[in-house]
């Protein structure tokens, strides 16, 4: 393997050029870069990005830590974070924490050394205790953190007023028993959808009863296995919101099976508008979020503080969501539901996001205009 020796000597350089070179040194001249750069390739050689990062106390790394790597979501949130890594000369280190405090804090220590900045979502309440420990002395911006997160940067999706505009448009459209197949215990996201879904079963003057709440986990498979129970139910509720679009997918798919005609019999509405969800057949209505957007932002957030290598101030944003009815609640066609970020936990609502699409948007009351 070529050393930095090798490129020094073939190159006519000294060691210390071709050091400033790969390190991107403006006391370089262009051409002898180009010269260097050239050799270094002929020669195979890579720089030692450990080394380097010792002389220059950056990796030029990001670290990423979601609770899980699975579904578009996250996959969005992903591709989000890297478009502005990449464009940024930064490297995306991404790890599963699988939400524990336990996964936490060992991914934590194993990145330790190698990022200049930490990005993390973790909807468990168990994990506070270990973010707010190295919040504070490192460059971290939390995603979606829950209620009794510490205090940090942080981005939040509007979830409660998410779930709180779609319910009370299943209720503009008649419904007088909407269900809902929740989201797995102890999960923030899921915890704010379920007070949506309470808040404005109450508005709307129908008693958020317990029997109502059937369990999930996100699954399709938990949407699937909701079906019979609600089913089985007297009397049957006419609507079902269920906390995320991949539960309202299985949810369809026993619907369909118990030869349940969707939104005739029941409505569905989903969270998330997941790429399939337009195409689902009925199309499903749903909460539309920006994944995409949200990575953006948290990695844009957190650039300053990586650079400065100093803990990131405490800003709260929250991004706001969008209802898009389609045929599985009986909407008559595509319409949008602009649904504004009310200021929760003292996090400020950011600008309404542009309709995609060419969907148009619709009154923030929760009820299409």
């Amino acid at each position: 393997m070529a050393t930095i020796r090798d490129v020094a000597r073939e190159a006519g350089v000294s060691i210390a050029t071709v050091s400033r070179v790969f390190n991107q040194s403006s006391l370089v001249r262009q051409d002898t870069c180009e010269h260097v750069r050239v050799v270094a390739a002929r020669l195979d050689y890579w720089p030692n990005s450990a080394a380097r990062s010792l002389i220059t106390q950056r990796a030029n790394a990001i670290g990423l830590l979601l609770p899980d790597l699975h579904g578009e979501f996250f996959s969005e949130v992903i591709r989000g974070i890297d478009l502005v890594a990449r464009r940024e000369k930064y490297q995306l280190l991404v790890s599963s924490s699988h939400a524990s405090a336990g996964a936490l804090v060992a991914a934590v220590r194993a990145l330790r050394g190698r990022i200049d900045g930490l990005i993390v979502m973790s909807p468990d309440a168990d994990a506070t205790e270990a973010i707010r420990e190295f919040a504070t002395r490192f460059p971290v911006v939390l995603l979606n953190p829950g209620p009794h997160s510490p205090e940090s940067a942080s981005l939040a999706i509007a979830n409660y007023d998410g779930a709180y505009a779609a319910v009370r448009h299943l209720g503009s459209l008649g419904h007088e028993r909407i269900a809902i197949v929740c989201g797995p215990d102890g999960n923030a996201d899921a915890g704010e959808r379920l007070h949506g879904w309470r808040q404005a079963m109450t508005d709307l003057g129908r008693a958020p009863s317990p029997e109502l709440e059937l369990p999930g986990d996100f699954s399709e498979a938990s949407g699937f296995a909701a079906a019979p129970r609600l089913l089985a139910m007297k009397p049957r509720p006419t609507a079902v919101f269920a906390a995320n679009d991949y539960t309202a997918v299985g949810l369809l798919a026993a619907l369909r099976d118990a030869g349940v005609a969707v939104p005739g019999e029941i409505a569905v509405c989903g969270f998330d508008d997941i790429a399939i969800a337009r195409y689902l057949t009925p199309a499903l209505t749903t909460v539309d979020v920006d994944a995409c957007d949200l990575g953006q932002r948290a990695m844009l957030r957190l650039l300053p503080y990586a650079r400065a290598r100093r803990p990131a101030e405490v800003l709260h944003e929250t991004l706001p969501t969008r209802v898009v009815a389609r045929a599985s609640c009986g909407a008559a066609a595509p319409e949008s539901i602009e649904v504004q970020a009310r200021s929760r936990r003292g996090r400020p609502a950011s600008a309404p996001a542009r309709p995609r699409d060419g969907r148009a948007a619709a009154g923030g009351d929760g009820v299409p205009a």
